[in-house]
Order: C-alpha cells, then sequence, then structure tokens
C-alpha cells in the first residue's frame, strides 16, 4: 500500500508546530521489538489502559474526563497493525518488524496535549510482559479543524474504507452493516459534541436517509473481541457513498455529508473505537482486510456463544443488567478457559477480584446447568 508523506517527529523529543487552533488529528507510531514477544488476545485493553495513563501522569484533569466524561471520547486508538502470529493461546509478535499504531485526537482540549506529550515521548509502549520500542511517530492525518473539513474541496462520490472490524448497536445487538443512517450518525454524534458547529440531528438523518446511496461496496464480516467484555460481528472493506440527485438543494447538509466523510479516518466508525474498532480511511481498496489471529477469533467465538447460553438463561430477568452481567460472566470464563488467571482478567476490566473470582464460580455452575 503507498503511503503518503508524513511529518516526521522523532521521540523521545520532538517539536510540535501544529496550529494552536488545531481540533484534529491523527499519529501513527512505530513500534518494535528485539526479541519475539507473546502478547494475550485481548492486548487492545492494555494499550487503551497504556494511553490513558500517559495522560494521567501529566494531565490528571484532562484523564479524569477522558474517564468519566458522558459524552463522546474525544480521541481513538487502533489495535497495533503488522504481523501478529497465532502461538498456542497467545499472540506473538515478531522481532525487527516495525507495527505501527494509531492514535487520534478529536477536540482541541486533547491535541493540546499530544501536542506537548510528543515533545517527550517515552522510550516504550508498556504491554503486559511485552514492552514495545517506540521509533517513530508521524502524523499521519494532518492536523486541522472541523470548519476547515467543511469548506474542504470534494468529489462527486464519498468512498471509505474500513480496515478494522466495524459495528453499530441498534435495539440492544450488533449491526454489522454500512446502513449510511448508522454510518453517518455515528460521524454527526462526534461533530456535535466536539465541532461547535452543531446540528439538528433529526433533520440531518432524515435527509440522510432520503439522499445517501450505496453506489457499491465490497465487504466481509468476523467476529472480534470487543473491548473489555464482549465480542461482535463486525464488517471491513470498502464502501462508495453518493447522493441522490435532490440532495444537492440542501447546500448545508451536502456540506457536511462531505466533511463528515473526511472527519472519518480522525473519529473512526461504530463503537468501540477506543479499543481498536471502526478504523476508517478514505478512499476505494480492493485489497481483502487481512482475517484476525486464529486464536483471537476463537476467544471471540467462545465470548460470543456462551454470551448467548447466559442471556439465554436469564432471560426472565430481561433488561441491559441481565445482558451486562450475562456478558461479564461470558468474558471472565472464556479468558479463565484460555489460561488467564482471574487476578488478571480482574485488572483488565477494573473489577474487584473477589467479583471476578465470583462471577467465575457462577458462569461454571451455569454452564453445568445447561
Amino acid at each position: 500500500m503507498v503511503r503518503r508523506p508524513k511529518n516526521k517527529i522523532n521521540p523521545p523529543s520532538s517539536n510540535s508546530d501544529w496550529p494552536l487552533e488545531t481540533e484534529i488529528v491523527g499519529l501513527e507510531f512505530e513500534l518494535a521489538t528485539k526479541v519475539d514477544v507473546s502478547l494475550y488476545p485481548q492486548y487492545t485493553i492494555g494499550l487503551h489502559a497504556w494511553f490513558l495513563d500517559q495522560v494521567r501522569s501529566t494531565n490528571p484533569e484532562l484523564s479524569a474526563y477522558l474517564h468519566d466524561g458522558e459524552s463522546e471520547k474525544p480521541f481513538t486508538i487502533s489495535a497495533l497493525d503488522g504481523e501478529l502470529v497465532s502461538s498456542g493461546k497467545q499472540l506473538k509478535i515478531l522481532a525487527n518488524q516495525t507495527y505501527r499504531w494509531y492514535v487520534t485526537a478529536l477536540s482541541n482540549r486533547v491535541v493540546q496535549w499530544l501536542a506537548q506529550w510528543v515533545k517527550n515521548l517515552p522510550t516504550e509502549v508498556s504491554l503486559r510482559n511485552a514492552p514495545l520500542q517506540i521509533l517513530g511517530c508521524n502524523v499521519v492525518h494532518p492536523p486541522t479543524t472541523y470548519a476547515q473539513l467543511l469548506d474542504a474541496e470534494h468529489g462527486e462520490n464519498l468512498s471509505l474504507r474500513f480496515i478494522s472490524p466495524t459495528s453499530f448497536r441498534r435495539k440492544g445487538h450488533h449491526l454489522p452493516l454500512p446502513l449510511p443512517m448508522n454510518v453517518f450518525h455515528s460521524y454527526l454524534r462526534r461533530w456535535n459534541d466536539f465541532s461547535g458547529i452543531p446540528v439538528d440531528q433529526d433533520s440531518f438523518l432524515d435527509w440522510i436517509d432520503e439522499s445517501v446511496l450505496i453506489t457499491r461496496h465490497q465487504i466481509a464480516s468476523m467476529k472480534i473481541l470487543a473491548g473489555k467484555k464482549g465480542a461482535v460481528t463486525g464488517f471491513t472493506g470498502s464502501v462508495e457513498f453518493s447522493l441522490a440527485k435532490q440532495a444537492t438543494q440542501n447546500t448545508e447538509f451536502s456540506r457536511l455529508f462531505y466533511a463528515l466523510g473526511k472527519l472519518a479516518p480522525y473519529c473512526g466508525t461504530g463503537h468501540k473505537t477506543t479499543f481498536g474498532l471502526g478504523q476508517t480511511r478514505l478512499g476505494w481498496s480492493s485489497q481483502v482486510v487481512a482475517e484476525v489471529p486464529e486464536v483471537e477469533s476463537l476467544l471471540a467465538s467462545r465470548i460470543a456463544e456462551l454470551t448467548e447460553i447466559f442471556t439465554s438463561q436469564r432471560k426472565r430477568t430481561g433488561g441491559d443488567r441481565a445482558s451486562e452481567v450475562a456478558s461479564k460472566w461470558a468474558t471472565i470464563l472464556a479468558r479463565r478457559e484460555m489460561g488467564e488467571s482471574l487476578q488478571v482478567v480482574a485488572n483488565d476490566l477494573q473489577m474487584p477480584y473477589e467479583t471476578v473470582k465470583t462471577y467465575a464460580k457462577l458462569a461454571r455452575r451455569a454452564l453445568k446447568v445447561e
């Protein structure tokens, strides 16, 4: 794949020349290890935690907002982009290969923190038993503002590539389809939260439903681990959107349609974008997105299977609480079956060890009943 030139930032120190008014930016980190190291399948939890710990150590107030804020999250992170090999119940990172990791910021507050942070980067990304040396940091999505996205030039059609599994929440379930309403609702939520140029959601989505067409697509689906708990079915591939003839009569919404398309690489698509899902790029590609490693797929499938069993058993209680508990039980038991200690699982889920231990016992008991 041809990569466009990037602004190079050399760790551990660098000079950020982003304009002060910058509201969104995307970084690419080049990571490597000198020896083969093992990595647990849900390692994106570790990437997420490491990034937030970097924020906490330098800006506790911003860290609290990123942890507890009720709005959309003003950042995304990706999974590792590179060859991950299944090795027993673990993944293996190969020595002397470059892995890429993407981080984006969606608000001026986070952008300004990033600008200071990259001036004195740590030497490594610390994952459990797998320290990855930071070789370099590049600006991969250029610094800009939401207003500039509105004014940017665009073509007639809008093509997007979904390079990591992407899914939406719909009526309590996962929807792995790039329906225009779901795709652009995803972008609009971020736009309304962070742009300072809010748009009436219902009116715009009605216009999307009437005006946006899918002119071609090439997608596939796969089961993937979903953040701290659970598993989802997501889609990857390319989709081309276009506008119906009457759509251009609404110039405001037409401009926003193209602006949201340009926002997509920064904000990602769908949910769980702070755990690697929904990574999105502009343009069409017929290249097939690599399957997730076998061990990750097996764990995701096992979690999905157990979630269905436990949810079915708890149908009489119903509601979000029953689904939440079923997902936690499934995640804990499946990871324990993969050989992980309950203490490690408790740390990842940010739950008390005794609670995780109790959930594991209850899950095993429920499985015997089944």
